[in-house]
């Protein structure tokens, strides 16, 4: 007799348990505490690996509501909603977010919070915290600190471990200060400084098997070089300026109206995106072979001064015929999109 599944071995039950969608947990987590145990286990997360059976979903955080975060099922077509970030600094914003380890990791940010009467903001421009959301128990844990508080930086993954650079510590204070940190010890290390700093927001992707941070109006982008001593070197990349993401490691750049597909000196254009040229604020993000278009704000234009926050959600498929469609909207988030990431459980 199995404590699992009757008239199963447990390590059979198991495999079959792996295969029942991440959506479903909370509900068969009530059947039994046997149940309950195997759906908040590790074990059973390693056998969905084994057995194929992992899902990558969609994790977003918009300026509406505060501090809350939503996860997207794009098999369902369903959206999940997590419990709320327990940070104590109001309308976490300008943070770094990431996947790894089975895990989403919210690093540094500040407030975005703002006071209606006085205008005055909530006094916390930067910080070092760090949030991971395990999905197995479902809740928020604070991690090890960063070296250094900081807000608006290049934060990306690179073979497991997570790289932030650069970014402000206040209004006028640009840093050029990078750290690693390893997931499975809960540690920073310091790495090699940037070769220059500027007095823009920077981001930060992974191309070809190394991490490039890019400076908001900068022509050039400053790339990790692994191999030997790790060090940044600068290079004249050229690439066009707007939203970008990673989809099947190519860069997919919005830009004057058009998905652009961005290559070292070269470019190509994968789709028209006219649609949202009228959205300021929007998440892009790769999940799977699709390149996802979440949130924003709808600016006023010559016909129509409303501004209004948004839910929507548009995919296109790059590994295929390349259409535009529409994702059930986000139930709970809307406006701004303060972050976006996949998640693969």
């Amino acid at each position: 007799m199995s404590g699992l599944i009757e008239g199963l071995p447990d390590h059979v039950a198991i495999m079959c348990l792996a295969r029942v969608p991440y959506y479903l947990y909370p509900k068969l987590k009530l059947v039994c505490h046997s149940w309950r145990a195997i759906f908040q286990s590790l074990e059973l997360f390693k056998v969905r690996q084994e057995v194929g059976s992992t899902e990558d979903l969609l994790c977003v955080c918009a300026f509406d509501p505060e501090n809350l975060w939503q996860m997207y099922d794009p098999l369902r077509d369903l959206w999940i909603t997590l419990p709320v970030l327990p940070s104590k600094i109001r309308h976490l914003s300008h943070f770094g977010v990431v996947s790894t380890a089975g895990k989403l990791f919210v690093i540094g940010g500040g407030s975005d919070a703002v006071d209606p009467l006085t205008g005055d903001q909530d006094g916390r421009f930067a910080t070092n915290e760090v949030w991971s959301y395990d999905p197995v128990v479902r809740k928020w844990a604070t991690q090890a600190p960063m070296l250094v508080p900081r807000a608006m930086f290049a934060c990306c993954v690179l073979n497991g471990k997570i790289i932030v650079a650069g970014g402000f510590i206040s209004y006028r204070k640009a840093i050029s200060q990078s750290e690693m940190y390893d997931p499975e010890k809960d540690e920073w290390i310091q790495m090699p400084d940037l070769q220059c700093t500027h007095n823009s927001a920077c981001s930060g992707v992974v191309i070809g098997g190394k991490v490039h941070v890019l400076h908001k109006g900068l022509s050039t982008v400053q790339v990790l070089d692994n191999g030997g001593p790790p060090r940044w070197t600068v290079e004249e990349s050229g690439w066009l300026q707007g939203p970008m993401a990673v989809v099947g490691g190519g860069l997919y750049v919005m830009s004057h109206g058009f998905i652009f597909r961005q290559d070292k000196g070269a470019k190509e254009v994968a789709c028209s995106a006219f649609e949202f040229q009228k959205r300021i604020g929007i998440g892009m993000v790769g999940v799977g072979e699709d390149l996802y278009v979440i949130g924003g704000v709808v600016g006023p234009d010559l016909w129509n001064w409303n501004v209004g926050p948004l839910a929507d959600v548009d995919i296109l498929p790059l590994g295929g015929f390349r259409l535009w469609r529409k994702a059930s909207p986000m139930s709970r988030c809307r406006g701004t999109i303060l972050g976006c990431t996949a998640l693969r459980i």
